[in-house]
């Protein structure tokens, strides 16, 4: 406390009267008595804050000499693929050796590289450019992966469709006009279509699970705190997940020993094991393709959800019964409370949400990425009138349950650990349990309008996804076979089927999606 009680300095702009300014809008006063010293307070901790403000940043240092950046570029229209795929293209080459030698990856217009400017999948402000690099980008260049570049994210993270972006529309690899999925976007159909091996994503409400399902790729959220998410834009901590997707589960898991493991900076990775320590790659070599004995609930609630189309519904009971085929043992479980998960996550997501957007987001040791606050705040109005729908509701709604609402986030966190203790104990019983990754096949494009009519073609599609951001759990989305497009029957798009595992127990969801992978042919069921 002592340190407020310097002198103030003769060009501290604090006014009498701003104390008392602070506290109206909450319906609060100053006692009369109190208020010149409240004054002093206040103009010493804005000394102390310009104090704080004039030093430099602490952040990691990319040793880039041994990793340079080449050729680091915005994408052109000779180099675009699948609409606007590509946010910047560049040449990042890994280690000659190592598990990922000569696998080509591309990252999430999230994850930070030093040097490469982000956009984000907006143009609310400027691109902002770090000057770290994401643990996560390190580990894969050690790893031996070659990172070519970032692929395009939906505006802010904000939609599960892929039309949303500044920088414009990413088609779905399998029929153009429809939609990716989101909010890696990109990535996943980047992956699908064969231009990289792997992809990066980002993973708070089915980002990386939506977009694979409705690509036909593989995508996994890790167990929460797995993967370190430091140097990679967050939207709500508790929440944040990031993962591999890829055409196989074997690159997906060693995509994931390469990566997983505390870091010494993000606290959400604690109880995380060792780095480098996991085998899921040489667990999947020596794996028999059997799944004999392998207990797998068929979660009732994520089947009978009026959102759920006919043809996703087949689609994966037919691929349930192919596990059968294997050697496991499958029984349909209820799980009632699954339903509250959409809600639960909503209330958690607008709340944090709108204080990360808004610069209040507290709480966590970790990196911050300054650059990207300096560069976003505070607030326009021209800013916030060229944000997506989805963004301003992030806000709006923020705003409304923190005024209207105080102490519901902290209900809905516990609220969540219930829901996550509820399906540990099914995990007690069941090694795995499976649903539709999404409940429909990819939509058609949106197009930008009047908010609900922005906002429509997304809705739904997370109500199996969101949930394990609540809880934590792991899950995998495998491409089982393909269902009509709601508005035209000829054209066939890939349907996801979502393995979820216990805590920490990727080893079995990862077993499970590559037994059906290697025994079973998607593209042609």
């Amino acid at each position: 406390m002592s340190v407020l009680f310097t002198s103030i300095s003769e060009d501290n702009p604090v006014k009498a009267g701003d104390a008392q300014a602070l506290l109206h809008p909450l319906g609060l006063t100053i006692d009369p008595a109190e208020e010149n010293d409240f004054h002093t307070l206040l103009a010493a901790v804005h000394d102390c804050a310009e104090g704080v403000a004039a030093l430099p940043d602490y952040q990691p240092v990319p040793d880039q000499e041994k990793y340079p950046r080449e050729n680091v570029r915005r994408p052109g229209p000779d180099e675009q693929v699948l609409g606007q795929a590509w946010a910047h293209r560049f040449l990042i080459r890994g280690n000659v050796e190592g598990p990922l030698a000569g696998k080509s990856v591309s990252l999430k217009d999230v994850v930070a590289v030093a040097g490469v400017p982000q956009l984000l999948g907006s143009d609310i402000t400027p691109s902002w450019t770090p000057r770290t690099d994401a643990t996560i980008v390190t580990r894969l260049l050690d790893a031996g992966a070659d990172i070519h570049g970032t692929s395009t994210c939906e505006n802010y993270c904000h939609s599960t469709s892929s039309y949303t972006s500044a920088q414009g529309t990413v088609e779905n690899p399998h029929a153009a006009g429809y939609s990716a999925g989101g909010s890696t976007s990109g990535g996943a159909a980047l992956v699908a279509a064969g231009f990289v091996d792997i992809t990066i994503g980002g993973d708070q409400g089915g980002s990386i699970r939506v977009p694979a399902s409705l690509c036909g790729c593989v995508g996994l959220k890790p167990t929460h705190g797995r993967v370190p998410f430091t140097g990679i834009s967050s939207g709500d901590s508790i929440n944040d997940h990031t993962g591999p997707l890829a055409r196989t589960t074997q690159d997906m898991a060693t995509c994931l020993d390469a990566i997983s493991g505390y870091d010494g900076i993000d606290d959400k990775s604690l109880a995380s094991p060792k780095p480098g320590s996991t085998n899921f790659s040489a667990t999947l070599k020596s794996s028999s393709g059997r799944l004999n004995g392998l207990k797998i609930g068929v979660l009732k609630e994520g089947f009978q959800h009026e959102a759920v189309s006919p043809g996703v519904r087949q689609s994966v009971l037919a691929a349930v019964k192919k596990l059968e085929q294997l050697g496991a043992c499958t029984e349909e479980v209820s799980l009632p409370d699954h339903l509250h998960g959409p809600a639960i996550w909503t209330i958690q997501q607008r709340i944090a949400g709108a204080q990360t957007l808004l610069g209040q987001n507290t709480g966590r040791r970790g990196l911050y990425t300054t650059e990207m606050e300096q560069s976003r705040l505070p607030w326009t109005d021209e800013g916030f009138q060229r944000a997506f729908p989805s963004t301003k509701n992030v806000i709006i709604n923020g705003l409304y349950l923190i005024s209207r609402f105080p102490g519901l986030y902290g209900k809905t966190v516990n609220i969540g650990r219930k829901l996550s203790d509820e399906y540990q104990a099914l995990f007690e019983k069941y090694d795995v349990i499976v649903m539709p990754t999404t409940p429909v096949v990819a939509p058609k494009h949106g197009k930008r309008g009047l908010p609900l009519e922005s906002l429509r073609p997304s809705m739904g599609l997370t109500i199996n996804t969101a949930i394990f951001d609540v809880t934590g759990h792991p899950a995998v989305s495998i491409p089982v076979g393909f269902s009509p497009a709601e508005d035209d029957s000829k054209t066939m798009l890939p349907v996801g089927m979502q393995i979820v595992g216990g805590l920490w127990q990727e080893e079995k969801i990862l077993t499970v999606a590559h037994a059906w992978e290697t025994q079973f042919d998607w593209k042609f069921l």
